[in-house]
């Protein structure tokens, strides 16, 4: 197609047009964090308020990253719309400005940088979709990990090397769906679900020990999904349809439970994410509650964090949760499409 000068300069109107109207849609999708007149606290007055909610965001608009204006220009004439969170199933903080999302509904990761400003897209080489992305974790030399349950493999993501590809692990994973990174001593811990099982590797890829089969006994799962390690409560299973969190040490030996199937707190129906804060809390998301729990170190109710709904704080099929070194807490609120963000308030509950 020929443009003439006054349809070029028409084109360039429309375009400074669209990116204006872009940048005040922009302003007003920013919902992160969210003003100081929104308090919203967890547990309600007269109690001392122990969690507030800080914001949520399902793309990269509403953390204020904004497209260049090429990229938009580029846009303008191919048709291509920003994506955004469709199905996010983990969430991965590594600090308070870099935020990683696995999202199966977009085949791949989101990246947001809230320093840089950046957005990124992280799939395979050549822009090879993962089909299922739902865990992240990260080592002790900042690689991510992520797990791809339909291909059953779990990938590296170095951002500065441009690199994305797959860890030479010496072991078959059928359906990995969780992961957890122990950095004293260096292994990587895989949750498999379809073996019910959790494998143990170390940094060369070797497979040291498999703990696990189907069963309700102790040190046995049914469908063990998301895991967390933390040198203050050790590893930690969401062994999902036991309804029940174990509890692992440094050496894979268990150390007890907690957790049963019920309707009531403290309880389980689909337990998911799990997490654990600096001062030892351990949080469980519960996709059916469509909430969050924290227990104490020794498995006793603290708080219930959320319930059924679309407002700040609620929550629709939650899956993934993540607690940074700041105590912040990021929910993956999967069908809400939105990571909500929390923050611990002071001292031990």
């Amino acid at each position: 197609m020929l443009l003439t000068k006054s349809g070029l300069s028409l084109v360039f109107v429309l375009f400074v047009s669209i990116g204006l109207a872009a940048c005040a849609n922009s302003s007003k999708r920013f919902i992160y964090p969210v003003s100081q007149q929104e308090q919203i606290v967890w547990p309600g007055k007269p109690a001392e308020p122990r969690i507030r909610y800080i914001g949520s965001f399902s793309s990269a608009a509403d953390l204020s990253i904004d497209k260049g204006f090429f990229v938009l220009l580029a846009e303008f004439f191919t048709g291509t719309e920003q994506q955004h969170m469709v199905r996010p199933m983990a969430v991965l903080a590594p600090t308070d400005n870099e935020i990683y999302v696995a999202d199966p509904g977009i085949s791949g990761v989101h990246y947001f940088n809230l320093k840089t400003g950046d957005y990124k897209q992280i799939r395979l080489a050549d822009n090879i979709p993962l089909p299922s992305p739902v865990a992240l974790t990260i080592d002790n030399k900042q690689i991510v990990m992520v797990a791809d349950s339909a291909l059953g493999k779990i990938f590296s993501i170095n951002l500065q090397a441009g690199i994305v590809e797959e860890l030479p692990l010496q072991a078959t994973l059928k359906q990995p769906t969780g992961l957890a990174y122990d950095l004293a001593q260096q292994l990587l811990y895989v949750a498999d679900t379809a073996t019910h099982s959790i494998n143990v590797f170390n940094q060369q890829g070797d497979l040291l020990r498999k703990t696990g089969h189907r069963g309700d006994a102790k040190g046995e799962f049914n469908f063990p999904t998301f895991l967390w390690h933390d040198s203050k409560v050790g590893l930690l299973v969401t062994d999902t349809l036991n309804f029940r969190v174990q509890n692992f040490d440094a050496s894979g030996q268990y150390v007890g439970h907690f957790g049963k199937v019920g309707s009531g707190s403290g309880s389980f129906s689909r337990p998911k994410g799990i997490a654990s804060d600096s001062l030892g809390h351990i949080y469980v998301v519960d996709s059916l509650f469509h909430a969050f729990q924290i227990f104490d170190k020794k498995g006793r109710l603290l708080l219930n964090v959320g319930q059924q709904g679309q407002n700040s704080g609620e929550f629709w099929l939650p899956v993934g949760i993540y607690v940074s070194n700041s105590n912040k807490i990021y929910v993956a609120d999967s069908f809400n499409q939105r990571i909500q963000v929390f923050q611990y308030i002071e001292e031990d509950i």
